[in-house]
């Protein structure tokens, strides 16, 4: 079974076609009864960035690849977020001896995102489980196969998750009582250390958690099983350990990756108060080097199918990767727009794969510059607002923001995020409010209003700085 489903996968076969899927549900607009993630202030935030990763060095030399200009150019371009990838193995290389080392490292990335005031989210990164298969994350010592077979596919390596030895480990790490221990343990490691850091915005439980199917099933059926039987325990247990030792940090919990071909997520209620829906975004097509294909319909099919369980679970949503290897296609730039388009209908921000300096997944060249069509991410936002949050639009062609909303009863500031752009920007404000201070290129602009009073902020590209219009 685990060969014919890797099989089914690189060949491409369960990536959304026209004629392969009942037509997709119309998107809704703006409102679908999500909430916004909020800050300690009480402020609706909005986190945009990307990924920031070091899978190349371990042991004493993890984390080496990540330097202070990562979280520089981040906040130069206007994202306020990271996704900083942490691995168990260099965490725990040995059960129950944690690397000093390690944490000391991520302590200097996160002391550097402070500085430049990026929000971080530590992800505990694993691919194919970990480094028993080649890879990076779950420890070898905590990977129990019971003796069934794996065969590396370097050309293919996200369908050596259906090889018979890795969905076996994923099993164990589920249901056998010391790995679950161990686990909470791990976690309980890095909240408390990093509890009152204040770049951390929350900690992401575990990437692309995927199980292992049964005789006779297909891949959503076992998908919505994994989240519902396995997923679902396993987070409230870890919600439950860090909670032992931090109380407010956001957790993030993710579905399978097979929620990216608008597979509806099979998760169940996460008993806390503080957590967040955190799918990803990839296509299976795509990932395999095909252009878009805006006919499929598979954006609106995702966005139809992702916003169900949060909005059931008043949960707020940040996608946790997105974004394709072949970014240049003739398709792309409509890919680009269309999809930070959808992802800002329903989600309180997003981590773009991956922030690096090169070719393949990487953001920008070696030179800092965007590569082909991803500058698209670089747009105006609010990452905070001081109140209710009426509607925020963003238009592409006319490179124009609007921001309408109310403004809360306790006074607080509206914080604005502008690209740097050749042209400058031009900010007016309508409603009695005052639009405070000129930013420098790519700065941040706030508005303090009235509290309870209505207010619009236009952004457009060129002209004079801002104006402020009272009614």
């Amino acid at each position: 079974m685990a060969v014919v489903v890797a099989s089914v996968l690189a060949a491409g076969a369960l990536a959304p076609a026209a004629t392969a899927r009942p037509a997709p549900a119309p998107v809704q607009a703006s409102g679908h009864g999500i909430p916004p993630l909020t800050d300690g202030q009480g402020r609706a935030i909005t986190l945009r960035g990307w990924n920031v990763e070091d899978k190349a060095n371990r042991g004493e030399a993890a984390l080496t690849a990540i330097t202070e200009r990562h979280f520089r150019d981040l906040r130069g371009h206007g994202f306020n977020f990271a996704r900083l990838l942490v691995f168990w193995d260099d965490l725990e290389p040995r059960r129950g001896q944690y690397s000093e080392r390690y944490l000391r490292r991520i302590e200097r990335v996160l002391d550097w995102a402070r500085e430049h005031r990026v929000h971080v989210l530590i992800d505990a990164h694993q691919d194919v489980f970990g480094p028993a298969f080649g890879h990076r994350g779950i420890p070898a010592w905590a990977t129990r196969t019971d003796g069934l077979p794996f065969t590396p596919n370097p050309d293919d390596w996200f369908s050596e998750y259906f090889q018979p030895a890795v969905q076996r480990a994923f099993t164990h790490l589920y249901e056998d009582p010391d790995l679950q221990r161990a686990q909470a343990a791990m976690w309980q490691v890095l909240a408390a250390r990093f509890r009152d850091h204040p770049a951390v915005i929350g900690y992401d439980l575990i990437n692309e958690p995927m199980g292992e199917l049964r005789e006779g099933e297909d891949l959503p059926t076992a998908a919505r099983r994994i989240e519902a039987q396995h997923l679902t325990p396993m987070y409230n247990r870890l919600a439950r350990a860090v909670r032992a030792k931090d109380r407010d940090t956001w957790l993030f919990v993710e579905p399978t990756p097979i929620v990216g071909e608008g597979v509806p997520t099979g998760l169940g209620r996460i008993d806390d108060r503080r957590t967040v829906y955190a799918p990803h975004f990839y296509n299976t097509a795509m990932e395999a080097g095909a252009d878009y294909d805006p006919s499929a319909g598979w954006i609106e099919a995702y966005e139809a199918a992702v916003t169900a369980y949060p909005a059931r679970h008043r949960m707020p949503v940040v996608v946790g990767e997105w974004g394709p290897l072949n970014n240049a296609l003739p398709h792309m730039g409509r890919f680009y727009r269309e999809a930070v388009d959808s992802l800002n209908r329903y989600s309180s921000g997003w981590a773009g794969y991956v922030w690096c300096y090169g070719g393949g997944y990487c953001a920008v060249d070696e030179h800092g510059r965007f590569r082909t069509n991803k500058e698209r991410t670089a747009t105006p936002y609010a990452p905070a607002v001081a109140g209710t949050v009426r509607s925020q639009t963003y238009d592409a062609d006319t490179r124009s923001y609007r921001l309408v909303y109310r403004a809360a009863a306790r006074p607080g500031v509206t914080e604005l995020s502008l690209p740097p752009s050749p042209r400058g920007w031009r900010v007016s404000v309508t409603g009695p409010a005052r639009l405070l201070g000129k930013p420098p290129r790519g700065g941040w602009p706030v508005v303090r209003a009235w509290p309870g009073s209505e207010v619009v902020v236009t952004v457009r590209e060129g002209g004079p700085y801002g104006r402020t219009d009272h009614p």
